[in-house]
């Protein structure tokens, strides 16, 4: 109304300090994201291995600590060298109830078998650890050193009765060292896929095969139960952890620089929500930095090696270029 006088701005500001009092203060912040149902944790491989190991820790570490509102349900789908488990999680686009532990099958797999699938379809999360490999025969065998063993395999490589190897998956990690261990040695193995690393040490035990390249969490059971023995390993320096000293360097063993390590890594389903990524590295470091994770990375000779972001895709990018030059000159890349 024309006369009337405007609110001056004293009482603008008393009035704007009373409503926020009357609110508590401020606005109220919007919650941070955080799971409301259960979690899909896919493992692309068989059960008893280093990547269902891993996973099953971390998901009881999760539980036991009250890590996360919501439970880590492990799901293996070990078909097609783990094809089924990538395809699976690719097919979530946007979920943020899906993760994936990966190992090398990662690279592998795809090419190898041409699978319309790529690590770049998923959402890199965390990489918890790099796994090494030893070379393994039954403790019953005659062969105490690696040499000894690369003997007999070299006698036997040009007839009918080749030592048989065994690994995890065709055209797998495993195969791949096994290929650089004839390149470099001039023998020859019969390769025998099995669909997970624990299988793998069973056959060993078994004798179905003369000898493996597990991972040490694969086979360390039955080498502390006295039934398998470890020859060499494929890394570049001695497990550092007491109770693997003294197995050999493949390079001290056998005079040859054959070295590999395997992811074991945490992606997520492609395009999950930032906030949701944002809070599965929380959780995982949570896990990573628990006693009981850093046993298990001691006890198994896994070599501690968390990341994130911009590094962990680094390493991703370099290792996939890695893999295509190895299985490129065995023979492995789909045609």
């Amino acid at each position: 109304m024309k006369g009337q006088r405007s609110p001056s701005p004293h009482w603008i500001v008393l009035s704007i300090l009373g409503s926020v009092w009357l609110t508590g203060g401020a606005a109220p912040a919007v919650a941070a994201w955080e799971p409301t149902k259960p979690i899909e944790f896919i493992v692309p491989a068989g059960t008893g291995g280093g990547a269902d190991q891993m996973a099953r820790l971390i998901s009881g570490i999760a539980e036991k600590h009250k890590l996360s509102p919501q439970p880590l349900i492990v799901v293996n789908k070990s078909g097609g060298a783990g094809a089924e488990g990538f395809l699976h999680v690719k097919g979530k686009k946007g979920d943020a109830y899906t993760i994936v532990i990966t190992l090398s099958n990662l690279f592998t797999t795809p090419l190898h078998t041409g699978v319309p699938f790529n690590w770049r379809d998923l959402t890199p999360i965390a990489r918890m650890a790099l796994d090494q490999f030893i070379l393994w025969v039954n403790a019953e065998t005659p062969y105490k050193t690696a040499k000894e063993y690369i003997a007999v395999v070299k006698e036997r490589s040009g007839g009918g009765n080749r030592m048989k190897m065994g690994g995890t998956g065709s055209a797998q990690e495993d195969q791949i060292i096994t290929i650089q261990l004839e390149q470099a040695l001039g023998l020859k193995f019969t390769y025998v896929p099995f669909k997970g690393g624990g299988e793998v040490c069973v056959n060993l035990v078994g004798t179905h095969v003369d000898s493996t390249v597990n991972n040490p969490i694969e086979c360390v059971s039955h080498w502390k139960a006295g039934r398998v023995r470890p020859l060499a390993v494929f890394d570049t320096a001695h497990i550092p952890d007491p109770d693997w000293k003294g197995i050999p360097t493949v390079k001290e063993a056998l005079g040859v620089d054959i070295h590999y390590l395997m992811l074991r890594g945490i992606f997520g389903a492609p395009n999950m929500p930032k906030d949701a990524v944002d809070w599965y590295i929380g959780l995982l470091k949570k896990v990573y930095d628990t006693p009981e994770f850093k046993k298990y990375l001691s006890d198994g000779a896994l070599k501690p090696a968390f990341t994130t972001g911009a590094e962990y895709v680094k390493w991703v990018e370099e290792n996939e270029q890695l893999h295509k030059d190895l299985m490129a000159k065995g023979g492995l890349l789909k045609k």
